[in-house]
């Protein structure tokens, strides 16, 4: 177990790195005492949210602690706490950083480009790290407690359902601040959009935009928050349903030695990518996306040489394993573990095509705005449907590569692999929002133009990050999805072979073949969970949205001053309304994939019997990786897409005709409307499918779980 212990050490240096940076961060320039105002009024409505958002989660916190220690055992509540705990804290370290990062991100932009992406990637890259750190010492701690103080075997029921109530604990904090978070941002940012720039004709981020700081509150608390703990759920996952095929597919010190194998591959890739965040610098060409690749590839290269490392001097490249009637050896792994970052690779190029302001699927949205509002709309729909077929392509080769390799565990291993870089990627999108709001105190606090245009190129990269990352974070989570189903199928044939005369388990006998209706209406309705918590999660934007654009209009109306500059907007109203319909708002989506299984094998179990209810539950989760995965893909790419194709038209947009079309023509104007309907698309609906996909995986192990204790 000694590779426990550098596993943990690693978590701990990705948090002293995180705790340096942060003291690097905070000692910048605030700038003038305009700027500290706007800041302080950003970072006072994000805190007030996320308190009150992690309040209410915690009542149902406490309410699944006592169900799981009720059910299960004292290990697996305190495993879901655990996970709980840290995937809120993960979220509001990131956000407390973010919110002190954008003013200084302004000032720093203010002397260079170099100094703002400096402070920008840094407060970026402390999120990344807490997440990665965090969630390798949330499970590797927890493991070394349950195996060695309290003295439970590495491969003892008690510990696997520790381990997978912890995961539980860390999805559902995931989904509700994905959802909550992404209502919040997205109402004020449709509602200020529609009023603002479309009816009023004033720009972005303009102080006298009542809903301008809510926007900015909402870039916090949807993309810094939110995606903080969406990837560490999935990290904590993704591992930990690894550790769980390891200790059904394996026995003794190997079954060890391969629970171990994930943590350790997690552990390398902190270490990479802490030193790739020192190779993002701007180089000669003042490449913003360039700088930020270096650090991404110089991260990839390392931990490819780092994950060699492991599986010669560890575990032996030419070392044979068997799991589920597949040999392979060390070596296999290995490329396993490559596959893993040839997916990751792929896909954030994908992504950057489809999302990025100079290639064809955005140029071609910002053409289609010229002919009108409707146009618009048509083909941003086009480029989102269009945009799911490669990055499945991509999978299925990576599902198929990998298995053909190591089989399901194979499989398994190329996921952690891809996960491993999460701390880098975090990074990536954290830097988004942190740009976003500098740009805002730049524009809000009457800075000079030139500071503008150098926040405005930093949020331009900064909107392709976060499309980066999401379609990174869905990809992951599809392939997560698929172990933990690989995890649902592998645990149901343990308990029905180890099953005890009058258990529940004893006799089963489970047949997944199409054949069999129940299959067909388990994936059925499987396959309607992520259309209709998509529609949930619109039309809570949806309902978001209209109470702001009612009350900027109304303070519009009521008070004209506002307009030339001489009365000042009630920027707290609509941060308060939006807080509270973001609440509310989140409760019935987040409980659908929680109940959804229960409800199906309850039903079923009245209906057909126990091998019915368990093959219709089976069905139920692979209907949801595979519809939830094309739905994410396509709400974020098109998302992401309509977006840009707005800010082509900041810059001036020519047309195929050589027309050139500026800021504030009709063309804009309807690439506005596009990008209104984009951004629940991708900073709510479809990002929220991530955690959507494995809470209800994870809820379908527990029940296992549950049933056999």
């Amino acid at each position: 177990m000694t590779m426990l212990y550098v596993v943990i050490a690693c978590g701990l240096l990705s948090v002293l790195y995180a705790i340096w940076a942060t003291r690097s961060v905070l000692a910048a320039d605030q700038g003038n005492q305009r700027m500290q105002e706007i800041a302080g009024a950003i970072r006072e409505g994000a805190q007030a949210y996320l308190t009150r958002q992690y309040t209410t989660i915690a009542i149902v916190g406490v309410v699944v602690f006592l169900i799981a220690w009720w059910l299960l055992t004292a290990a697996a509540a305190f495993g879901f706490l655990i996970g709980a705990v840290l995937s809120g804290a993960a979220g509001f370290i990131g956000m407390h950083v973010s919110v002190r990062a954008n003013v200084r991100t302004a000032q720093a932009a203010s002397s260079s480009l170099a100094a703002g992406l400096d402070i920008a990637f840094k407060s970026g890259a402390i999120t990344g790290l807490l997440v990665a750190g965090l969630a390798l010492l949330g499970v590797s701690v927890y493991f070394w407690a349950l195996t060695g103080p309290m003295g439970y075997g590495a491969t003892d029921r008690t510990v696997i359902d520790a381990l997978v109530a912890l995961g539980f604990g860390a999805s559902l904090i995931s989904i509700f601040a994905r959802l909550g978070g992404g209502i919040f941002t997205k109402g004020a940012d449709v509602g200020g959009d529609l009023v603002g720039k479309v009816e009023a004709g004033i720009p972005e981020d303009d102080p006298r935009n009542p809903a301008t700081i809510a926007d900015n509150v909402g870039d916090n608390v949807g993309d810094c928050a939110g995606m903080a703990a969406d990837l560490f759920e999935t990290y904590v996952v993704t591992v930990v349903a690894t550790m769980v095929l390891a200790s059904i597919f394996f026995t003794g010190a190997t079954a060890v030695t391969l629970m171990l194998f994930p943590l350790v591959i997690g552990a390398a890739c902190v270490v990479t990518s802490i030193i790739g965040t020192f190779f993002v610098k701007l180089g000669a060409n003042n490449s913003i996306m360039g700088a930020l690749y270096k650090g991404f590839w110089a991260t990839a290269v390392l931990s490819v040489v780092a994950l060699g490392l492991i599986v010669w001097l560890w575990l032996g490249g030419s070392t044979t394993f068997e799991a589920g009637g597949t040999s392979f050896t060390g070596a296999s792994l290995f490329f396993c573990g490559i596959v893993g970052l040839v997916v990751t690779g792929l896909i954030i190029w994908i992504t950057e095509y489809y999302t990025g302001v100079g290639f064809r699927p955005v140029r071609s949205i910002a053409q289609a705005s010229v002919t009108g509002h409707g146009t618009n709309v048509i083909q941003g729909l086009a480029v989102s449907l269009e945009a799911t077929a490669l990055p499945a392509i991509v999978i299925i080769a990576g599902i198929l590569v990998s298995y053909g390799l190591a089989g399901l565990f194979g499989i398994a291993i190329a996921v952690t692999t891809m996960l491993a870089l999460a701390g880098m990627v975090v990074a990536l999108d954290a830097f988004g929002p942190v740009t976003d709001n500098a740009g805002g105190i730049a524009e809000m606090a009457d800075l000079p133009s030139e500071v503008r245009q150098t926040t405005d190129a930093l949020d331009a990269v900064g909107n392709t990050t976060k499309a980066v990352t999401k379609g990174y974070a869905i990809g992951s989570a599809g392939l997560g999805a698929l172990v933990l189903f690989a995890a649902y199928t592998e645990d149901l044939r343990f308990f029905a072979a180890n099953a005890q005369p009058g258990s529940f388990f004893e006799g089963v006998s489970v047949d997944f073949a199409l054949s069999n209706p129940y299959v067909v209406v388990g994936l059925l309705f499987g396959g309607l969970l992520p259309f209709l918590f998509g529609g949930l999660s619109m039309t809570a934007v949806g309902r978001a949205g209209s109470s702001i654009v009612q009350e900027v209009r109304r303070q519009f109306r009521e008070k004209p001053g506002i307009m030339e500059g001489k009365e000042k907007p009630d920027y707290s109203r609509a941060v308060d309304m939006l807080t509270k319909a973001a609440i509310k708002e989140m409760i019935v989506p987040s409980l659908l994939p929680v109940l959804s299984p229960l409800v199906v094998f309850a039903v079923i179990y009245l209906i057909g019997g126990k091998n019915e209810a368990l093959a219709a539950v089976g069905a139920m989760l692979l209907g949801v990786i595979v519809t939830g995965l094309f739905v994410a893909i396509s709400m974020t790419a098109g998302g992401g897409a309509w977006d840009n194709a707005k800010k082509s038209f900041e810059d001036g947009f020519i047309d195929k005709d050589g027309t050139r079309h500026e800021k504030g023509s009709e063309a804009h104007k309807a690439s506005v409307t596009g990008d209104t309907v984009g951004d629940p698309y991708k900073d709510t609906a479809g990002p929220a499918v991530n955690p959507m996909i494995k809470i209800t995986n994870i809820i379908a192990l527990l029940l296992l779980a549950v049933l056999a204790h």
